[in-house]
């Protein structure tokens, strides 16, 4: 697991628009880096939709969000349509930043085991190093729980 004072590690992932972002792009703001699981799930939902309700509050903060999921840009793409999202969902359909920040992990699905996104949450500061880390993450809680960081 990646832990509070390493330096995040940089990724190329395209958006829901297909543009291609990395972390260095975001130098100079926080950065909350949230993995999770699948788009159009009630969790997933739950939390996007947090995060994008207290999203201007970030904005002053001078933060930025950032969702990531092995879903496709075209699946992210309904699902900011969908929900009026105002931030940036990244697919990361071959889990390269899934991999790198420690999020692709065993888990037990009605009694199965299987590999999955295990919700994570990163707050990463100005120069690109992790601040924080938030494991086991409650979907619904998380937004206001990385806001009250702040």
């Amino acid at each position: 697991m990646l832990e509070v004072g390493m330096k995040a590690p940089d990724f190329t992932l395209p958006d829901q628009n297909n543009n291609n972002h990395t972390l260095s792009d975001y130098k100079g703001k926080k950065v909350v880096l949230y993995f999770y699981p699948k788009d159009n799930t009630p969790g997933c939902t739950a939390q996007a939709c947090g995060f994008g309700d207290l999203y201007p509050q970030f904005m002053e903060k001078n933060a930025v969000v950032i969702g990531i999921s092995k879903d496709s840009v075209a699946s992210h793409k309904k699902f900011e349509e969908e929900f009026h999202l105002p931030f940036t969902l990244l697919a990361d359909t071959k889990k390269e930043a899934i991999e790198a920040y420690d999020v692709w992990q065993e888990k037990i699905m009605y009694g199965k085991k299987t590999f999955g996104v295990a919700r994570t949450t990163y707050l990463i500061d100005e120069d690109g190093v992790i601040e924080k880390v938030f494991t086991k993450v409650n979907a619904k809680e998380n937004p206001e729980e990385v806001l009250g960081v702040f």
